[in-house]
Parts: C-alpha cells; sequence; structure tokens
C-alpha cells in the first residue's frame, strides 16, 4: 500500500514537471507566427544555451518522462491484480473514457515523443533538413538552422501534419484526466473543489490541443490554398518552396 502510495506521488511531482514543460514548448512553437525570425532566434538561443543548463535540462526532463512512464505501467499492473473480475463491469460503468485509456493514451504519447524527437530535433527522418540554414533570425548575420521553414516542410505533408493533429487531441485528453488526478494525489482536490479543478483540468487540456494543432493546421491550410499566410501578422513572407 505504501509502494503504490509513493509510485502516485513519484507520478504526480514528474506530472507537475511535464504539464509545465508542455506549456512552455507550447508556447515556444507558438513564437512560428510571429514569423520566420521570431522562432529562429528562439531556436538558436535554446539550442545555444551553457551546456550543463541545455543537457541537464533535458536529461531531467527524459528522467521525468521515464519515471512517469514506468511508475503507470506499475500502477496499472497493480490495480489489475487486485481488482476482482466480478466488479469490472461495475468499474467500467463509473469511470470515464479519459480514466480507462490514460494507459494507452499514455503509451502512444510516449511513442509520439520518439517520434518528434526524431522527426523534428534529431532529424534523422528527414535529414535534408539539417540542410536548411539562413540568416534570419541569427544574433550576429551567420548561418543557422532554419526552424521555420523546416516546420513548413515538415507539416506540408499530410500524413504528418494529421499525425501530430490526432496525438495533440489524445494529448488533450491524457492532460485532461491527469491534471485533475495530480491534484487530487497531492490533496488539493477536496469535494467543494472538484468541479472547478475538474474543469481548470479540461480547460488546459484543450489549450494545449489548440495551441499545438493551429500549426500544422494553419500548415495545411497554406499548402492547399485555404490561407494566404501563416503568420498572425502577415508582415513577412511566407511562401517557402520546400
Amino acid at each position: 500500500m505504501q509502494s503504490s502510495l509513493f509510485k502516485k506521488y513519484l507520478m504526480a511531482l514528474t506530472g507537475i514537471v511535464l504539464v509545465g514543460f508542455v506549456f512552455v514548448h507550447m508556447a515556444g512553437n507558438l513564437q512560428v507566427l510571429l514569423g520566420q525570425e521570431a522562432i529562429n532566434a528562439y531556436a538558436h538561443a535554446l539550442q545555444n544555451l551553457p551546456a550543463p543548463i541545455l543537457w541537464g535540462s533535458r536529461l531531467f526532463l527524459l528522467v521525468c518522462v521515464l519515471i512517469h512512464a514506468i511508475t503507470a505501467y506499475q500502477l496499472i499492473k497493480e490495480n489489475r491484480a487486485a481488482r476482482p473480475r466480478s466488479n469490472e463491469v461495475e468499474v467500467t460503468k463509473r469511470a470515464g473514457w479519459s480514466s480507462l485509456r490514460m494507459g494507452l493514451t499514455g503509451s502512444l504519447m510516449l511513442a509520439f515523443i520518439v517520434f518528434h524527437l526524431l522527426h523534428f530535433t534529431i532529424r534523422t527522418i528527414f535529414p535534408e533538413y539539417n540542410d536548411l540554414k539562413t540568416t534570419v533570425g541569427s544574433p550576429d548575420g551567420s548561418e543557422i538552422h532554419d526552424v521555420y521553414n523546416m516546420i513548413l516542410a515538415g507539416f506540408r505533408v499530410d500524413a504528418i501534419a494529421i499525425f501530430y493533429v490526432i496525438c495533440m487531441f489524445l494529448l488533450c485528453r491524457h492532460l485532461a484526466h491527469g491534471v485533475s488526478s495530480m491534484f487530487q494525489t497531492l490533496g488539493l482536490r477536496s469535494e467543494s473543489w472538484r468541479s472547478r479543478l475538474d474543469l481548470f483540468a479540461s480547460a488546459y487540456g484543450w489549450i494545449i490541443f489548440f495551441g499545438f494543432s493551429i500549426i500544422p493546421v494553419l500548415v495545411m491550410a497554406q499548402k492547399y490554398g485555404l490561407v494566404t499566410c501563416l503568420e498572425s501578422s502577415c508582415g513577412s513572407s511566407c511562401s517557402a518552396n520546400l
């Protein structure tokens, strides 16, 4: 019992880190809407952080993801082993869609993280992304990686754009239940606050969904001529012929 409680605390604490990271990552990505210079300068600044900060934060996030995933798997196994077969129908009726499928959505999110890293960070799926260079957004006029055009190129592949949107919907549902459960595990969700915290968790999940999905949706819309400019201000060119 104490072991299970400790695992729940680990899940909640690592969940807080990951929830915060997801929001910051979304805010950074949305700089695409400010134009090529903004997102390139932002990405270049991140990639050139001092090595201890850059790799320390990456390692910390990786450890949090692994702890979160492993403890979730262990708790699911323990819950299934402890639940009598006769109660399964009753439990299924009481549990919501997100609650029943937290293990599934979490597993899919883990697979998506691997794909996302290979796609845009390590760039092994499309090695040609490494050849995208520009001086736009460079702090000193030297050539830097053109993250802006890489994002446009990536989401102009319809299957990838659709895949990202679907995964962001699954993330939305995972967060909606996970954030609510996090409050409960840490003893921050009383009965009087339950509905408001559940509403906050659901709203947060949808904010993340729309914040991440707007970019692939706009890129596809631009590709098919439904919009003429990706940037919110349309103040700079957005016609990258890739």
